[in-house]
């Protein structure tokens, strides 16, 4: 059997577990936790290794989304794969879900979109030309991607769409990709030749304790 990756998505309200190889995804579960993951993660996981006759002892690789998202929901995924990859003495990685939402796209140059509240959103672009991460009022995204085409891919376009009419966009296609994106996540992950010795969330945006403290 190739090479199994366990990886998982728990950085917003819906996620995902995966069992994926570097070609092909085995299995997959949506979740759902309006209250957190903290208290149904483990018992998933259990459960895709039970349908799928496996144990965690024949994980290879463990994989988690790094955000950015929830503060929250993004160290309870990274915590999970760090223990269970010290548990196994096997390797683990995060890979941002940004960067795992471009993979639903197919065009050159991809504009990559979460709804980080507030006004703003959680942007990059992949491709041909880049963008690094940022967090920003969506028409000030716009404001910054390069002349050209560009393919929009979002979990949920349809708050943004009427920001693209009347500018050099309105024609542009747009992807609504799915909620569960751990498969995606587990492929990065395999594709990489070298993995994370520490696991580093990827916030984007600083939390509000941050943000309210003043010194």
């Amino acid at each position: 059997m190739s090479v199994l990756i366990l990886a998982l998505d728990t950085t917003r309200e819906f996620g995902s577990i995966a069992l994926v190889t570097a070609v092909e995804t085995i299995d997959q579960i949506p979740l759902h936790a309006p209250d957190g993951f903290g208290h149904i993660l483990f018992e998933n996981i259990e459960r895709l290794l039970r349908r799928n006759s496996l144990s965690v002892s024949d994980i290879a690789l463990f994989a988690a989304a790094s955000g950015p998202g929830s503060f929250t929901g993004v160290r309870i995924g990274l915590a999970c794969i760090a223990g269970l990859a010290e548990a196994t003495g096997k390797p683990a990685d995060g890979v941002s879900n940004l960067e795992a939402l471009a993979e639903f796209g197919t065009g050159p140059r991809r504009a990559v979109i979460i709804d980080a509240r507030r006004g703003e959103v959680y942007a990059a672009l992949y491709g041909d030309a880049t963008m690094a991460e940022s967090v920003l009022p969506f028409p000030a995204f716009l404001d910054q991607l390069p002349p050209g085409p560009v393919e929009f891919i979002a979990n949920d376009f349809a708050p943004f769409r009427p920001a693209l009419s009347g500018t050099r966009f309105a024609d542009c296609s747009v992807i609504n990709a799915p909620r569960a994106i751990a498969s995606s996540i587990g492929s990065i992950a395999a594709r990489r030749s070298r993995h994370s010795a520490f696991l580093d969330a990827n916030y984007v945006r600083r939390s509000d304790a941050e943000l309210l403290f003043k010194p």
